[in-house]
C-alpha cells in the first residue's frame, strides 16, 4: 500500500532540496549571464546568440516530455525518478565546465559550432537530471500540507544557490581573469560551481525515497497519458503560466546586467559600494581578506570607473539582497498557503510584482537606493510564489488521478518542463530580437544611447507586461483551496484501499 500521509524527515526535506540548488548554478546563471557571456566574451552576434540561445533549449523543451515517458517507466530498486539524479551526476559537472569554455583560435564558424553542441549538451543532461527530479517530490508523500513543506526548503536551497550564484560569480569571474582573460575567469569560476553540483546530487540520490505508487496495475499508452492531460483544465493554465513566467526570468536577467552595467550611473554605484568600504584606492596593494579573495574590492577611483569592476560589484550585491529576502519570505509560504491558498497567494504576489517592476522604468540612472528599494520589494511580494506554484505543479498531477484514476506524475512535470524551458529561450531570445529591431543593438557597442534606452525599458516596462499575464493566468486557475484539500482527501482513500502495484 503506498503511505500518502507519511511526514518528511528534516534530513529528507534537506536532501531533496540539495538537488535543485545543484539545478540552479546552471539555471541562474543561464538566466543573469548566459545571454551576456555569449555576446560579450564568446564573441558572438546579437543574432547568433539568439539563435544558440533558442534552438537548444527548444530541443530541451522537446527532450523534456521523452524522459517523463522513461521516467514513469523507468522501474529500479532505487524507484522511478531517483536513479536520474544519480547517473547524469557526473556527465552534468563536465558538460557545465565545458559549456562556459571559450575555445582560443577558432573560426567564428566553429565557436558557434561549438556553443551550440555544448549548450545542446547541458540543456540534455539538464532535462534528464531535473525533469526526473521535480517529479520526485510528487511521489515522496501525499500530504499536502507535507508538500507545501518540503517546496519550502527546495526552494530555501534554491534561493541560497540563486544567492550564491547572483553574488559571487561575476566577482569571481573578474578575480580568476586577472593576470589571463575574462573567458579563463569564466572556465574557472564554472568549474568551483561543478563541483559543488556533483555533491549536491549524490546527496539527495543518498537521502530521498519514494513512496507513492500507482493505484491501478492497467498500463496506458504515452499518447494515452497526453490525451487525458489535454483534457486537464488546471493543467492548461498551468502549462502557459510557465511560459510566461520563465520567459520573465530569462528576458529580465538579460536586462537587467545590462541595466547595471550600461544605464545604472557607475559613479553612484562607486559612492553606494564606497560606504561599506568595498573600495581600494588606485594603484594601493591587495588588502587581502575575504571580499579581496571574492573580488568585491573596487580599485581605483571614482573618476576612472569605465573598465572598473564596480557595476559586477553593485550588480551582486543587488542579487543577494533579492535573494537573501527572497529566503527569509519563502520560510512563510507554507502558512500563508493555508490560510489563503496557493492561488490567491500567488496571484497577489505577482500582481504586486508587476507594479514594482513598472516603476523600475521610471527610475534615474544615478538612483542607486531606489533600484535597491524596488528589488527588495519585488522579492518579497514574489517570493511566496515560488514554492507554492511547484506545489501546484503536483496538485496538477493529482487532479489527473483524481478525474482519470490513473497517475502520469512524470508526463505531468514533463509538458510544464517543457513549457518550461520554451519560456527560457523565448525570454533570452526575444530580449536580443526587441534589442536589435526597435533598438538598435550592436554587440561591439552596448553602450549606445538607443541600447542603453533599450535595457531601461525592457527591465522596467516589457517585465511589467509578462509579471500581469502571469497574475491573469493564475486568476484563471480553476483549483481553489477547498477544491484541493476536497481532491486530497478522496485521493487519499482511494490509495489507501487499492493495491499498489
Amino acid at each position: 500500500m503506498s503511505d500518502t500521509t507519511q511526514k518528511l524527515s528534516f534530513l529528507e526535506k534537506t536532501g531533496y532540496s540539495g538537488a535543485d540548488a545543484a539545478a540552479n548554478f546552471v539555471f541562474m546563471t543561464m538566466v543573469l549571464f548566459q545571454l551576456n557571456f555569449y555576446t560579450d566574451t564568446f564573441g558572438l552576434s546579437a543574432g547568433a546568440a539568439a539563435a544558440i540561445l533558442l534552438w537548444p533549449r527548444l530541443w530541451d523543451a522537446i527532450a523534456d516530455p521523452m524522459v517523463g515517458i522513461l521516467a514513469d517507466r523507468t522501474n529500479t530498486r532505487w524507484g522511478k525518478f531517483r536513479p536520474w539524479i544519480l547517473f547524469t551526476a557526473v556527465p552534468w559537472a563536465v558538460i557545465m565546465v565545458l559549456a562556459y569554455t571559450t575555445p582560443k583560435g577558432w573560426s567564428m564558424a566553429a565557436l558557434m559550432t561549438y556553443a551550440a553542441i555544448t549548450n545542446t549538451l547541458l540543456m540534455t543532461i539538464y532535462s534528464m537530471n531535473n525533469m526526473p527530479y521535480a517529479a520526485l517530490g510528487g511521489v515522496m508523500t501525499g500530504d499536502i500540507n507535507e508538500r507545501a513543506q518540503l517546496n519550502s526548503y527546495r526552494f530555501v536551497a534554491v534561493n541560497a544557490a540563486q544567492f550564491i550564484v547572483g553574488g559571487f560569480t561575476l566577482p569571481l569571474v573578474a578575480k580568476f581573469a586577472m593576470g589571463h582573460d575574462r573567458a579563463y575567469g569564466w572556465r574557472m569560476t564554472m568549474t568551483v560551481w561543478a563541483v559543488l553540483c556533483l555533491v549536491l546530487f549524490l546527496f539527495t540520490f543518498a537521502t530521498t525515497r519514494e513512496r507513492i505508487q500507482p493505484t491501478r496495475s492497467e498500463k496506458s499508452s504515452p499518447k494515452q497519458d497526453f490525451l487525458d492531460l489535454l483534457k486537464n483544465g488546471p493543467w492548461k493554465v498551468m502549462f502557459f503560466w510557465t511560459l510566461v513566467h520563465f520567459a520573465i526570468l530569462s528576458f529580465r536577467g538579460g536586462a537587467l546586467y545590462n541595466y547595471y552595467h550600461h544605464y545604472a550611473d557607475k559613479a553612484a554605484m562607486f559612492d553606494f559600494v564606497e560606504q561599506f568600504g568595498l573600495v581600494a584606492a588606485a594603484g594601493a596593494e591587495p588588502r587581502g581578506g575575504i571580499l579581496e579573495t571574492l573580488g568585491y574590492i573596487v580599485h581605483g577611483g571614482r573618476a576612472n570607473l569605465a573598465n572598473s569592476n564596480v557595476a559586477d560589484v553593485f550588480n551582486s550585491i543587488i542579487n543577494m539582497l533579492g535573494t537573501g529576502l527572497t529566503i527569509v519570505v519563502i520560510l512563510v509560504s507554507p502558512s500563508l498557503a493555508r490560510k489563503f491558498g496557493k492561488k490567491a497567494v500567488s496571484a497577489a504576489g505577482f500582481a504586486l510584482a508587476t507594479l514594482g517592476t513598472l516603476a523600475f522604468y521610471f527610475l534615474p540612472p544615478t538612483s542607486t537606493w531606489g533600484m535597491i528599494g524596488l528589488t527588495a520589494f519585488i522579492s518579497m511580494v514574489y517570493a511566496p510564489t515560488i514554492p507554492l506554484t511547484w506545489a501546484i505543479f503536483a496538485d496538477v498531477a493529482d487532479y489527473s488521478e483524481w478525474t482519470t484514476g490513473r497517475r502520469f506524475t512524470g508526463m505531468v512535470f514533463a509538458t510544464i518542463g517543457f513549457a518550461l524551458k520554451s519560456g527560457l529561450a523565448l525570454g533570452s531570445a526575444s530580449f536580443l530580437w526587441i534589442m536589435q529591431g526597435f533598438f538598435h543593438y550592436d554587440t561591439k557597442l552596448p553602450s549606445a544611447a538607443e541600447a542603453v534606452a533599450g535595457y531601461r525599458f525592457n527591465s522596467g516596462i516589457s517585465v511589467a507586461v509578462l509579471f500581469a499575464i502571469c497574475t491573469v493566468l493564475l486568476a484563471a486557475y480553476q483549483l481553489n483551496k477547498h477544491t484541493t484539500l476536497r481532491m486530497a482527501d478522496e485521493l487519499a482513500a482511494r490509495r489507501n484501499k487499492a493495491p499498489a502495484t
